[in-house]
C-alpha cells in the first residue's frame, strides 16, 4: 500500500484491549473497495457476486490457525463455511495487528476481536436489507449468507446487499451483538484444514516450495562451535567449483539470536550450492568456546547440588528428613523440524522482497534493517505455510542470512536452504536441566514436603536462565504443598536456547510428575486417587484451577479404563500438567517385554482448554502433541562436545517411526473458560505418563531422558 492510497483510505482506530490486543484494522469503503465489494475490514471481503473471502492473519504452523481463526468470523458473519475462501494475510501489522504464532496464543489473542470483525460485517448486511425492504432491523435475520424477512417472505443474498452496506457508517465494534454459543452453526464442528487438498496434491504452499524466474541457490556455514567466527577460507578455490556464482565471507555479529559470521556460496543449482559447501575450508576463530560438552554440564550439576542455590520460594518448615530423594536429568533438544530452515529473497533498486516460513514476521523484519540496513519499510514479506515450527521459527536468522546474501547478489533472486546436520547443530535448544528433589510424606500419605533445587542453564556467567529454561515461582506443586523450598543454581553456557514446544513444561512436567509418582507409590496410594487428593478439588490458587483439572484427570483415568487389570509386564502411569492456559492429563498404557523392548500401546488424553472451536484441528493437535513428546523423550538427544553439537541426522536424532506409534486419544471437558490455544498443552503430560507406565509395569523408574538409552531389563 502506498502512501497516496493509505491517505485516501484512511484508518479507523477503534478500542484496545490489553495485551495489545482489539484493533479493527483498516476500513475500506465501498468506493476504494471498487466494483461494489462489502470490505468492512482487512480481514473480510464480500463481492456482489456472492463470493467470501477471508483473510487468516497468523502463520499457519500445521496448528490449524489458517482454518481456525476464519471459522470464527464466519460464525460471527453467518455465511456458510462451503462458501468461505481462505486466504494468508500479507505481513501488515497496521491491517491485522501481531501476527505472530507462538506460545499456543493465536486463538486466545484473536477470539473476541474475530467474533466483533464477523458480527459488524453481519450487522451491516442486516442493516442495509432493512433500509431497503424500509423495516426496521429487529425484523430482520440472518444466515448462510442472506438476510431474510419473515413477516413478508423475503430474503437477499450478501452479494446482492454488499454494494450498499459498503456505504454504512461502520458500527462501533464494541456495541455489537455476539451470537449464542449454543447458536453457533460452525464452532465446534469438525473442519478440515483450508489447505488440505493443496497439501495432498503437492500445490508450492511451503517456504521451500517457492521459485522465481532466474533464481540461483545458496548455502551459508557457521562455525561448528557456537559463538566462533571466521579467520579465513579458501574462497578463490571454491569460486572456481562448477556452478558456483560467488562466495564470501560475512561478517555477522557474535549475537546468536541475528546474524552469525559465516561463509555464504550462491550457485546455479542446490547440488552445486552444497558441494561448494562441502569444498570450503574455513580457519575458525573459536575462542574460548571450545570446551563446553553436554558430561561437563552434568558434572558441573552434580557440584552445583553439593552447595544451596538461590531460593527462589520458600513456605512453612523447610528444613526436613525426606522420605524420598531423587535426582531427574533431562537433554538439550532440537525443533528437529521435517522442512529445514530456508528463504527466497530477491533485492532490487532498495527493496527487498521475501518468501520465508516465519512464525515471527516482524522481529524478521526488525532484525534485516538491524544487520543488513534495509529499511522495514521496504521490506516486503510473504509469510509461507511453514512445514513444522515449534518454536523454531520464532527465531529469525535464516531470513536475516538470505537478505544479506540477497543484498550482495543484487537483482538475483536467491534461496537459502540449511541442510539436516545445519539445522540439527544451529538450532535454538530446548535446556537441558537438573532436578534434585526430596519429599516428606504426612501420616495421612499426602505430601507434607518438597524440595527442588533446579540446576539449569543461561547463556555466558550472566546466571539468568536462558529462553524457555526457567521454572517460575507458581509451577505446581508450588501452593499446593504446605511446607515447600525452590531453590536454583545456573550454568554458564554458550549454547543458544530458544522456545521449544510448551517451552519450559515440556520438561519440568517430566521431572515433576515423575517424583509426585514416587511419592504416591511411597505412600502405598493409587497414583490417580494420590494426585487427585493433591489437587485438592475444585479450588483456584492464583491463575491455576485445580477443579479444571481434576476434572481432566478424571476424564483421561476413565477413558483410559484406568486401574483395569493388565498383564505382567504391562502397565498404566498417568500425569497431569497445567500448559498455556491448557489443563491436560495423559494416561500412558505400556508394554516391556523382559529383555526390555518397550512398547507403547496407548495414550489417552482428557483435555479442558474452554470451548472447542474446531474438534478436527483440535484432535489432531493433541493427539499430534502426544506423539511429539513421546518421541522426545523416548528417542532423542543432543549431544555437546568440544563446543559443537555432534549430531548430524536422524540417524543419531530419530524421530518416532509408524511401527512404534500407539493408538492416541483425545478427549474433551468443555468448561465455559475463554477458549485457549491447543498446540502445546497436551506434549508436557506425556512422557511423564510413559515413564510412570513403565515402572508400573517393570519396577524401574526412569529418572533420566532419553527413555531408549534406559535399561528396562525385568525378571518374567
Amino acid at each position: 500500500m502506498n502512501a497516496d492510497t493509505m491517505d485516501r483510505r484512511g484508518f479507523f482506530k477503534l478500542g484496545a484491549l490489553a495485551g495489545g490486543g482489539f484493533i479493527l484494522a483498516s476500513w475500506a469503503r465501498a468506493e476504494d473497495a471498487g466494483g461494489g465489494d462489502f470490505s468492512p475490514s482487512a480481514f473480510i471481503r464480500i463481492t456482489p457476486d456472492g463470493k467470501v473471502t477471508l483473510m487468516a492473519h497468523k502463520p499457519e504452523i500445521g496448528q490449524g490457525v489458517k482454518t481456525t481463526l476464519p471459522m470464527i468470523i464466519a460464525e460471527e458473519l453467518d455465511v456458510a463455511w462451503a462458501s468461505v475462501t481462505v486466504e494468508q494475510a500479507p505481513v501488515d501489522a497496521k491491517e491485522f495487528g501481531g501476527q505472530v504464532a507462538g506460545g499456543s496464543t493465536s486463538v486466545p489473542s484473536s477470539y473476541d476481536r474475530l467474533r466483533r470483525l464477523g458480527a459488524v460485517g453481519r450487522t451491516m448486511l442486516v442493516e442495509a436489507a432493512a433500509q431497503q425492504w424500509g423495516v426496521p432491523v429487529s425484523e430482520c435475520s440472518s444466515a448462510n449468507n442472506e438476510v431474510m424477512h419473515a413477516a413478508s417472505n423475503r430474503k437477499l443474498s450478501y452479494g446482492a446487499l454488499a454494494s450498499a452496506a459498503a456505504k454504512l457508517k461502520i458500527p462501533d465494534p464494541k456495541s455489537v451483538t455476539l451470537k449464542k454459543p449454543e447458536d453457533f452453526k460452525i464452532l465446534g464442528k469438525r473442519v478440515g484444514g483450508v489447505d488440505n487438498q493443496a497439501i495432498v496434491t503437492g500445490r508450492p504452499l511451503f517456504g521451500i516450495d517457492q521459485q522465481l524466474p532466474g533464481m540461483k541457490f545458496a548455502s551459508f556455514v557457521r562455525c561448528p562451535v557456537f559463538g566462533g567466527g571466521v579467520r579465513s577460507a579458501n574462497l578463490d578455490e571454491v569460486k572456481k567449483l562448477p556452478g558456483v556464482i560467488d562466495a564470501f565471507v560475512v561478517e555477522g555479529t557474535a549475537d546468536h539470536y541475528q546474524l552469525m559470521p559465516g561463509v555464504a556460496v550462491v550457485a546455479n543449482s542446490t547440488w552445486e550450492a552444497i558441494q561448494a559447501r562441502k569444498a570450503l575450508a574455513i580457519d575458525w576463530e573459536i575462542g574460548r568456546h571450545g570446551e563446553e560438552s553436554s558430561a561437563g554440564h552434568t558434572a558441573s550439576a552434580a557440584e552445583l547440588f553439593k552447595k544451596p542455590g538461590k531460593t527462589f520460594r520458600s513456605d512453612g518448615e523447610v528444613d526436613f528428613e525426606a522420605d524420598l530423594e531423587a535426582v531427574y536429568e533431562y537433554p538439550h533438544l532440537a525443533h528437529n523440524t521435517l522442512e529445514p530452515q530456508n528463504c527466497l529473497a530477491v533485492y532490487k533498486g532498495g527493496k527487498l522482497e521475501m518468501w520465508a516460513p516465519t512464525q515471527n514476521p516482524g522481529s524478521g523484519l526488525d532484525a534485516i534493517e538491524k544487520h543488513v540496513g534495509i529499511p522495514a519499510k521496504d521490506i516486503t514479506l510473504h509469510m509461507t505455510r511453514i512445514g513444522g515450527g515449534f518454536g523454531r521459527r520464532l527465531m529469525t536468522d535464516p531470513m536475516v542470512e538470505c537478505a544479506a546474501i540477497a543484498k550482495r547478489m543484487e537483482g538475483t533472486p536467491v534461496r537459502l536452504l540449511w541442510e539436516r546436520d545445519q539445522d540439527l547443530q544451529h538450532d535454538f535448544y530446548r535446556a537441558a536441566g537438573w532436578h534434585r528433589f526430596r519429599g516428606k510424606l504426612a501420616a495421612d500419605g499426602s505430601i507434607e514436603s518438597w524440595a527442588d533445587h533446579f540446576v539449569t542453564l543461561g547463556l555466558n556467567s550472566d546466571q539468568k536462565p536462558g529462553n524457555g529454561a526457567s521454572l517460575g515461582d507458581r509451577e505446581f506443586p508450588q501452593g499446593f504443598v504446605k511446607n515447600f523450598k525452590l531453590e536454583q543454581s545456573v550454568i554458564s553456557s554458550n549454547v543458544p536456547l530458544g522456545w521449544w514446544r510448551a517451552p519450559g513444561s515440556c520438561a519440568l512436567a517430566f521431572a515433576i510428575q515423575g517424583f509426585i509418582d514416587e511419592l504416591a507409590h511411597k505412600a502405598g496410594k493409587d497414583p490417580l486417587e494420590f494426585k487427585q487428593a493433591l489437587l485438592g478439588g475444585d479450588r483456584k490458587l492464583g491463575n491455576y484451577h485445580a477443579g479444571r483439572m481434576s476434572k481432566a484427570l478424571a476424564l483421561a483415568a476413565e477413558k483410559a479404563g484406568w486401574g483395569k487389570k493388565l498383564p505382567k509386564g504391562s502397565g498404566m502411569g498417568i500425569a497431569f500438567h497445567f500448559s498455556h492456559q491448557g489443563y491436560v492429563a495423559v494416561v500412558a498404557e505400556v508394554e516391556v517385554s523382559p529383555s526390555g523392548v518397550l512398547k507403547v500401546r496407548r495414550m489417552t488424553a482428557g483435555v479442558d482448554v474452554g470451548p472447542v472451536l474446531n474438534r478436527s484441528g483440535a484432535e489432531n493437535q493433541v493427539e499430534g502433541s502426544m506423539l511429539d513428546g513421546l518421541s522426545a523423550a523416548w528417542f532423542q538427544k543432543i549431544t555437546i562436545a568440544g563446543g559443537a553439537v555432534t549430531n548430524t541426522n536422524f540417524s543419531d536424532y530419530p524421530v518416532l517411526r509408524l511401527p512404534d506409534v500407539p493408538v492416541v486419544e483425545a478427549h474433551f471437558h468443555e468448561s465455559d473458560s475463554p477458549p485457549t490455544g491447543l498446540g502445546e498443552p497436551a506434549l508436557p503430560p506425556t512422557a511423564p505418563a510413559v515413564c510412570n507406565a513403565i515402572f508400573a509395569a517393570t519396577g524401574i523408574r526412569i529418572r533420566k531422558l532419553p527413555i531408549r538409552e534406559q535399561d528396562l531389563t525385568w525378571n518374567a
